[in-house]
């Protein structure tokens, strides 16, 4: 089973359990997938699907941040709520240690001796079959702290 087939199955699950917050969630997430396929002329697969995941969570992430700095409380709540839903579905990081011999990797094969140099380090971790599961906005904090 595809993640999309198991986001349609999750939405009808959850429309039967009556559980409006996910249901709620879960098919504003099955919209924006579908309008990403429209929008790139492409079929619904698994990588358009993570990557349509991954954005709605940074996106939740940081209107999270803006209401914590207005003091909405409500909303920071709905918003935890509904990322923890969308979470669910994607699939775990790579842990810091193996993080970071990654980075010393690519380092070491790109020859990068300074921060100029990021963007080669960056583009050796895209190659790599792990590349879907990194953080690219940790990696390069990573990167800066390692490279003078």
């Amino acid at each position: 089973m595809t993640l999309y087939e198991r986001l349609r199955a999750d939405i009808i699950t959850a429309m039967k359990a009556r559980d409006t917050a996910t249901a709620t969630a879960l098919r504003t997430m099955d919209a924006a997938i579908q309008r990403a396929a429209m929008d790139t002329s492409k079929p619904i697969d698994e990588a358009l699907t993570l990557a349509t995941f991954r954005k709605a969570v940074k996106n939740l992430t940081d209107a999270r941040t803006e209401f914590e700095k207005g003091g909405r409380a409500d909303l920071v709540a709905l918003n935890t709520t509904e990322i923890n839903i969308l979470e669910k579905y994607l699939p775990a990081g790579l842990d810091a240690a193996k993080l970071d011999a990654l980075v010393n990797e690519a380092i070491a094969a790109t020859s990068a001796t300074s921060k100029k140099e990021m963007g080669k380090v960056i583009g050796a971790l895209k190659q790599r079959p792990e590349a879907a599961l990194i953080d690219f906005g940790a990696v390069s904090k990573i990167i800066q702290a390692k490279l003078p």
